[in-house]
């Protein structure tokens, strides 16, 4: 029946775009998680177009911390093992309005790092107890430097980052694999109207990257590629000049 593929953020277009893959190399169940799910028909037909033989809409709210293991309990009780978990979920929100907005910023961190660090936690104990999965989790290069510009989204993204990384350590013998991805700009609907960074990617190009990473076994990937040693060097640059970057 080919391998079990969890999507948290079943809209999110990295994490289907994933699954997609996944489900042509062989994944038989594809479980996409997120809010509204009754409005998944065009990611349902996606996978099955793909190849996947059973594609399955579970109701999911990032947010709701006390909800994340009764959605995981009920997916594995009607599933059984998962093994591969796309954590796909977050949101860019409103820098200028964030900086004001103390609301507003704490749900940014909110979402792309209190609610990971939940989840995650979970996740990892579920693996764990399975002897085996692995978890695809989606940092960004926004969080290797914070930047002035997109500070509150960038510092969420150095929290998970950190996290995630020393998950991956805790993890290492377990049977348990976590895959971290630094995708730079991704030119999607999350950045609709936004004018594209320079070495921008698009969904596609993310998924094809960790898809790939998966099959080599890799721990970390970056998204293109040149980027590492681009913020190796980012790394380096006076503050001065740092903060006037514009993004």
């Amino acid at each position: 029946m080919g391998e079990t593929v969890l999507v948290l953020g079943g809209r999110s277009e990295i994490g289907i775009a994933v699954a997609e893959r996944l489900a042509r190399g062989g994944a038989g169940t594809v479980i996409l998680a997120a809010r509204r799910s009754a409005d998944l028909d065009d990611e349902e037909k996606r996978m099955r177009a793909a190849g996947a033989t059973t594609v399955v809409r579970v109701e999911f709210d990032a947010d709701d911390l006390p909800g994340h293991r009764a959605v995981l309990d009920d997916v594995v009780a009607r599933h059984g093992r998962l093994d591969t978990v796309v954590v796909a979920f977050g949101i860019l929100g409103e820098q200028a309005r964030a900086e004001t907005d103390a609301e507003h910023a704490v749900q940014i961190v909110h979402t792309d790092y209190v609610a990971h660090v939940h989840m995650l936690t979970l996740l990892a104990n579920l693996l764990r107890a399975q002897g085996r999965g692995t978890l695809v989790v989606y940092s960004s290069v926004a969080g290797v430097r914070v930047r002035r510009a997109n500070y509150v989204y960038g510092s969420a993204k150095a929290g998970l980052d950190g996290f995630a990384s020393g998950m991956a350590d805790a993890l290492h013998g377990s049977g348990v694999r976590l895959l971290l991805v630094r995708p730079g700009f991704v030119i999607g609907r999350m950045t609709a109207g936004m004018s594209p960074a320079p070495l921008s990617s698009t969904p596609d190009q993310v998924a094809d990257a960790t898809v790939r990473a998966l099959r080599a076994g890799r721990g970390e990937v970056w998204v293109p590629a040149v980027l590492r040693p681009v913020f190796f060097g980012m790394r380096l640059l006076p503050r001065a000049i740092w903060r006037r970057l514009p993004r």
